[in-house]
């Protein structure tokens, strides 16, 4: 590869992989390249997940997605997409199908350190590397997370942040991008996207990313780990609190009744947390400690 290339590549490390258990999916990816996550990572539920790198070519993405999708095995998907490209000695690839069958492709022109390894559901991939020791501690990271019962998302941003740790891409960081999907993931169930974080330009992108994904990501649209049976007391303190807050206007009677209820999810939509509304006399742990907090924080002022 000239150097005028070698300076557009995607010098970059990702990881592709699937819990078949969950149905879920996602990639993972850091680059000294800007707004990588643009370019490198797809995934969709019921397909598969896709890393494209080095000369990435993004129409594989789709490709390879509309391949796994309708059954072909992973290996003859990458088989075909190389074989008909002129230019596959220069790309890296990156598969995992939704049974957690993997495969990578490294070109002989793609610059050193340039590999990849796959294993049980997953495959990690990179180039312009400081070693092997990066996808190592990418592959490490990734099973240790699985044996300790860790969710895909978890998982993913484990082997990025090893791979960083054990040197990542020799020219530096700028960007990175997490994908998650899983069926009725998105908002309010209308697609697969659970997870589509970026950050597009940053000097500490893998840590920035993490807090994304753990501060906001897994705040507002995380899974519900609590939930607290509304009785009595608790209703006549949630219209107390949406009094208050200027979003109930009837009695504190401590019935959880239809217009505490409107109440409620008005003032959850107004705080971006409609998606953790939940049916019956029930509300989400994370929802009431926001609630309160918020009362806390308006009594000092």
């Amino acid at each position: 590869m000239t150097s005028a290339l070698l300076a557009l590549a995607l010098g970059t490390f990702s990881i592709v992989a699937a819990d078949a258990r969950t149905g879920q999916l996602g990639v993972a990816v850091q680059s000294k390249f800007p707004t990588v996550g643009a370019i490198v990572p797809a995934a969709r539920a019921g397909a598969g997940a896709v890393a494209t790198q080095a000369l990435g070519k993004v129409q594989w993405k789709k490709e390879a997605l509309d391949l796994m999708a309708s059954g072909v095995p992973v290996e003859e998907v990458l088989k075909r997409l190389v074989a008909a490209d002129p230019r596959r000695d220069e790309r890296q690839l990156g598969l995992v199908d939704s049974k957690g069958k993997a495969a990578s492709w490294t070109g002989k022109r793609c610059p050193d350190f340039a590999g990849s390894i796959v294993g049980d559901g997953f495959a990690v991939q990179g180039n312009i590397l400081v070693g092997r020791a990066t996808i190592e501690a990418m592959a490490r990271a990734y099973q240790a997370a699985v044996t300790s019962g860790k969710p895909l998302a978890e998982r993913l941003l484990l082997a990025l942040e090893a791979g960083q740790a054990a040197g990542g891409d020799r020219r530096g960081q700028e960007s990175a991008a997490l994908v998650v999907v899983r069926p009725g993931g998105g908002y309010l169930g209308g697609d697969d996207t659970w997870v589509d974080l970026r950050v597009d330009d940053s000097p500490a992108p893998i840590t920035e990313l993490r807090r994304l994904y753990t501060d906001v990501h897994q705040y507002y649209f995380g899974d519900t780990t609590e939930l607290v049976q509304v009785d009595g007391a608790l209703a006549k303190e949630l219209q107390a609190s949406l009094t208050q807050l200027g979003f109930y206007k009837g009695p504190a009677s401590g019935a959880y009744d239809t217009a505490t209820r409107l109440a409620l999810e008005d003032w959850m939509g107004w705080e971006n947390l409609e998606g953790r509304i939940k049916p019956g006399d029930v509300m989400d742990g994370l929802v009431l400690r926001h609630l309160r907090r918020q009362l806390a924080e308006r009594g000092k002022k």
